[in-house]
């Protein structure tokens, strides 16, 4: 990728092969640009010293939030879940995203599953 190229944002996701697995499209100063596709449910975490920004491209998600709330996005909407709040994304058909998240961003936070794709596997697109 040169410097120069625009990032087409449809055919990125259209290289996204696995659910939950993000993958780094960009980066804007510490901040990575990343797409992803979900279907299903996460898992509840919490990003202690990171904002987390969900733009949905497709599809609709839903966002459960400690303390009984719930966020539910469509396309061309974002919601940014404040550090500290624990947070569970779920779509219940696929769901197409951009996350723009600080490249300390763990994946799941400080919750290890099956679903925690490290930050070299999201850089290298494996």
């Amino acid at each position: 990728m040169q410097i120069l190229d625009p990032t087409d944002i449809n055919a990125a996701l259209d290289r996204v092969t696995a659910h939950w697995t993000p993958r780094v499209v960009g980066q804007v100063n510490d901040q990575y640009v990343k797409v992803a596709k979900l279907l299903g449910e996460l898992v509840w975490h919490a990003h202690d010293d990171e904002d987390e920004m969900f733009l949905v491209v497709y599809g609709h998600l839903r966002i459960q939030l400690e303390g009984d709330h719930e966020i539910s996005l469509h396309p061309g909407q974002f919601f940014v879940v404040p550090r500290g709040m624990q947070h569970n994304p779920i779509a219940e058909d696929e769901v197409g995203i951009v996350l723009i998240e600080t490249i300390t961003t763990a994946h799941t936070g400080t919750v290890q599953s099956e679903r925690s794709i490290p930050i070299e596997q999201q850089l290298s697109g494996s």
